[in-house]
């Protein structure tokens, strides 16, 4: 028993056990300490991950297209110097061309050297109202042919002459042009027409012109709902000289600001005030009560205002000009005719067509995009350039 206990002392794997013979109770023995366990060097530090790159939205490289309404830009004004314009029957005739072409073409086709029968006169009415001018006019002329040369052999060119002299003699009693009175300072000029006419365009020639006659000229940007008609009217105003009276945004009453539009005129001035107008005939009920309105709100300062009413418009649209007409003086009193765009038409013969059944002044017509190619509408030289013939 006592080799075993010194056994356990010297290996330390434990007390010995008491021995059972010996009823006194042995000291503990105290085990030697344990090795220390070898120190881990601390684990070097991690290199922390990059941070993520923000997520960014590719930059484009054009910008994309904004929903934004076509502007009609319009082209560099001609300035007209002066009141004569030397050559303007050559412009007229050369705008007139295609139209020309339409009405001589047949007419030389029928008319060699023919005897004027009944059926010669026939085709020539068919021809007329074929060329635009309508069959009131159409039936006018072909009876003047009838009184003066029914029974006699004709020429082509024989018929043109006749044809000129008939026109001109239908055209001759609405060939006025418009005349400004200084004496209203101003002159207060409403224009009206369905959008695309050339209404914007025509008032920012007619502001030229009478600036080059020495007026003091104003413009209101009264199609209040359409930005693009304001713009366009700011950028002709910047061209002409002429001051623009805008609205203060869009939709803005076109009653109230040109109302504001003629006091303001007043105490500057101004001798002529265009008023530019909507033109939005796919809405008939509104357009009426809008310009009826503009109207009742102007002679509220004075009963005789507007004082010229002019309706533009497009020799393109042909036989729909004369429903226009029919439209527009439901609406407004209508004073007088510009007829726009003769230059880009074959229906140019809807002039004739509009002073028969109307009997409206028609005061000027456009044969380009120039200032000097709007000019005071003459019935002769229009008549003789419809069917070919030169001054």
């Amino acid at each position: 028993m006592a080799l075993r206990d010194f056994w356990g002392k010297w290996t330390g794997k434990g007390q010995a056990e008491p021995s059972e013979q010996s009823g006194v109770p042995q000291p503990p023995v105290e085990l030697p300490p344990s090795p220390p366990e070898p120190v881990q060097p601390p684990p070097p530090p991690e290199t922390p991950p990059p941070a993520p790159e923000p997520i960014r939205d590719p930059i484009p490289t054009e910008a994309p297209p904004l929903d934004l309404p076509p502007m009609e830009v319009p082209p560099p004004l001609q300035l007209q110097q002066g009141q004569a314009q030397p050559g303007f029957f050559g412009r007229l005739k050369a705008g007139l061309a295609r139209s020309t072409a339409k009405l001589t073409d047949a007419i030389g086709s029928v008319f060699t050297r023919r005897k004027l029968d009944d059926a010669a006169l026939e085709e020539l009415e068919e021809m007329l109202i074929g060329a635009d001018l309508g069959v009131s006019a159409a039936g006018r002329i072909v009876e003047g042919f009838r009184r003066t040369r029914f029974g006699r052999e004709v020429t082509d060119a024989e018929v043109k002459a006749a044809l000129a002299e008939e026109i001109a003699a239908i055209l001759t009693p609405v060939a006025q042009p418009l005349a400004i009175t200084r004496d209203y300072a101003p002159h207060v000029v409403l224009v009206v027409g369905v959008n695309g006419t050339g209404k914007t365009t025509t008032i920012a020639k007619l502001a030229e012109q009478y600036r080059a006659q020495g007026l003091k000229v104003w413009m209101v940007a009264g199609d209040t709902f359409r930005a693009a008609a304001v713009e366009q009217l700011q950028i002709w105003g910047e061209r002409t000289g002429a001051h623009v009276v805008v609205p203060a945004k869009p939709g803005a009453d076109a009653a109230g600001l040109a109302f504001d539009g003629l006091r303001d005129a007043r105490l500057a001035g101004v001798d002529v005030l265009l008023v530019d107008t909507a033109g939005r005939l796919h809405n008939k009920t509104a357009l009426m009560e809008e310009l009826r309105k503009v109207v009742r709100v102007l002679k509220r300062d004075d009963a005789a205002i507007p004082h010229s009413t002019l309706l533009v418009l497009d020799a393109t649209t042909g036989q729909n000009a004369v429903s226009q007409v029919r439209v527009f003086k439901e609406m407004v009193e209508v004073t007088g005719l510009v007829v726009t765009k003769l230059d880009g038409s074959a229906k140019g013969g809807v002039v004739v067509a509009l002073a028969q059944e109307f009997g409206l002044p028609v005061h000027a017509v456009g044969v380009g995009e120039k200032a000097a190619d709007l000019r005071p509408f003459e019935a002769r030289d229009f008549a003789r350039s419809l069917v070919g013939l030169d001054d």
